[in-house]
């Protein structure tokens, strides 16, 4: 928690691959004061590996596994709880299967509200000022990212949709491995969010991000984000085009947490000084043609063919300029040391061979 809040960054989400143990929820209810207090935003994902809609054996054991992250989720004051379903078992993809999701998760959402407790016992809750100040945490519901589990963005929506309570989780990882690589441009975002607003509605979006490498429509593992083909790019590109009615929550689930969360806030920030310098271009050119009597369309095309002329003029002086085929480059200086005050560190992808990632 020092590391994320020296970094800049605002929410965390503790990821509890396995079973939550209580012998932890002393570390949590410290978590749990540390967060109050300073604001940051705590998430919770539950155990990974889920049965829900299995044997009756095998969803009990899967609700004991999130019975214990509910418990921890309270502790730390968790906005989100983040589930998986697990695989189809014996069901099939359609409204049947999801009618079963949406009473086993209205179950989960009761079961939170009980655990999050009652007016009459807030002197029992002392120590957890939050528990009678915040709302009960918000049941997420992720997408999946193999054709065998159950997840499908519309599955998700559709579940969500029928239990107050729940939230979707979008893990744009599992979404663009289950898509056989979808998620490429920013209009692919835009096309995402738009059929969440339009089938979910709101305005609040909690999502995961990594790379992600995938074959035939599934997911196989996280990897580094400069090192998949799930570029992070498009995505900034739309939050800082597009976003702006968006309240949303991004979680790194690289394998390199808190180095892709940097690298994925400073090109998001990248996107939107670009976004702000075509912005002020665009205002300098209507104030321009003002000027002239021109539209900013004459002007604009003006400007094109004064470039292409500069161009050809540049390249036709190149080629009378003397050959310097014999003479070595030198190689320019450095511009300044990394790390100054003020400088955000650089994620751009290079070649060089001692990058340790």
């Amino acid at each position: 928690m020092d590391d994320i809040t020296s970094l800049g960054l605002d929410a965390m989400e503790i990821q509890t691959v396995r079973t939550v143990q209580p012998k932890h929820f002393d570390q949590y209810w410290q978590a749990g004061v540390l967060s109050w207090k300073s604001d940051l935003e705590m998430n919770l994902h539950g155990p990974y590996y889920a049965e829900l809609l299995g044997s009756r054996r095998e969803r009990n054991r899967t609700l004991t596994k999130m019975e214990a992250s509910m418990q921890a989720g309270k502790i730390i004051n968790a906005r989100h709880l983040v589930y998986h379903v697990g695989p189809y078992g014996e069901y099939e993809s359609g409204s049947e299967t999801n009618e079963q999701v949406a009473n086993i998760f209205a179950g989960v959402v009761d079961r939170v509200q009980q655990i999050w407790g009652v007016e009459s016992e807030e002197d029992d809750y002392a120590a957890f000022p939050w528990v009678h100040k915040d709302k009960p945490s918000l049941v997420g519901i992720e997408t999946s990212g193999r054709q065998e589990l159950w997840g499908t963005v519309e599955e998700v929506i559709e579940v969500c949709n029928h239990v107050e309570g729940t939230v979707p989780v979008l893990n744009m990882a599992h979404i663009h491995a289950r898509g056989h690589g979808r998620m490429r441009t920013s209009e692919d975002y835009s096309e995402l969010f738009e059929q969440v607003r339009k089938d979910y509605g709101g305005k609040k979006f909690y999502c995961h991000f990594a790379g992600i490498e995938h074959r035939m429509g599934n997911a196989l593992h996280y990897t580094q984000i400069k090192k998949s083909d799930l570029k992070f790019e498009p995505f900034a590109e739309f939050l800082a085009e597009e976003g702006d009615w968006l309240d949303i929550t991004i979680i790194s689930d690289s394998p390199l947490l808190e180095h892709d969360a940097m690298y994925m806030l400073q090109h998001y920030d990248k996107a939107r000084q670009r976004l702000l310098e075509i912005r002020a271009r665009d205002e300098r050119r209507i104030k321009l043609a003002l000027e002239t009597g021109m539209s900013p369309g004459e002007l604009e095309l003006r400007e094109k063919e004064a470039a292409q002329a500069r161009k050809a003029g540049t390249d036709g002086d190149a080629e009378k300029a003397p050959s310097d085929a014999g003479k070595k480059a030198k190689k320019p200086a450095a511009k300044a040391a990394a790390g100054g005050k003020g400088k955000m560190m650089s994620f751009d992808e290079k070649k060089d061979e001692k990058d340790v990632f």
